[in-house]
This record gives C-alpha cells, sequence and structure tokens, in this order.
C-alpha cells in the first residue's frame, strides 16, 4: 500500500531562512550552483562561467539589498495658515434644505 502523504523534505535551517529573507537571490546562487557544478564536472567550459556569472551576480544583488538604506533629507513641515492668523476660521454649518417637491 502506498502512502498518500507527503513526507516533508528536509532543508537545512540556513537555507529555509535563505528562502524565506531573499527568495530571488536564493533561486539565483542556487541554479548557479547547479550550473558551475555541471559544466565543471562534465567538462563544459560555457556552463561553469554561467553559473559562476550567475552565483556572482546573486551576490551583488543579495549585497545590494542589504546595504543601509540612504536616509532622506528631513522634510519641513508646511502649514495651510500661519501660525498666527488675523482672522479665525469661518463655522461650518449644515442648513436644512427643503427637499423639492415633485
Amino acid at each position: 500500500m502506498v502512502s498518500t502523504q507527503r513526507s516533508p523534505m528536509i532543508y537545512p535551517r540556513f537555507l529555509r531562512r535563505a528562502y524565506r529573507k531573499e527568495p530571488i537571490s536564493a533561486f539565483l546562487l542556487l541554479m548557479g550552483g547547479v550550473d558551475s557544478t555541471i559544466g565543471g564536472l562534465g567538462g563544459y567550459n560555457g556552463l561553469l562561467l554561467l553559473g559562476l556569472g550567475l552565483m556572482g551576480s546573486a551576490l551583488l544583488y543579495r549585497l545590494l539589498q542589504r546595504s543601509p538604506e540612504r536616509s532622506l533629507p528631513e522634510k519641513v513641515p508646511q502649514y495651510a495658515l500661519p501660525p498666527q492668523s488675523s482672522q479665525p476660521l469661518p463655522m461650518l454649518t449644515m442648513s436644512k434644505k427643503q427637499p423639492p417637491l415633485r
């Protein structure tokens, strides 16, 4: 009898964290590692260089994502009216209007 329940894949903890935090760079890093491994072991220099290039770009992307953000200059608050207005604002009132006759 075949079990229909799927067994959970066991990943090391650092891989799970990497995929949760930065899935794009982790995917590119994994894909580049696989390409470079296949290219290196199989003697395919083009695939090896492609894999190394992908790994390098993934690491660069990750470093750019983690770099501290530059803070923007603090904006000075702007007010609609000057703090000492000569006239107070008018009071808003709702006037009751008669509904139109039909």
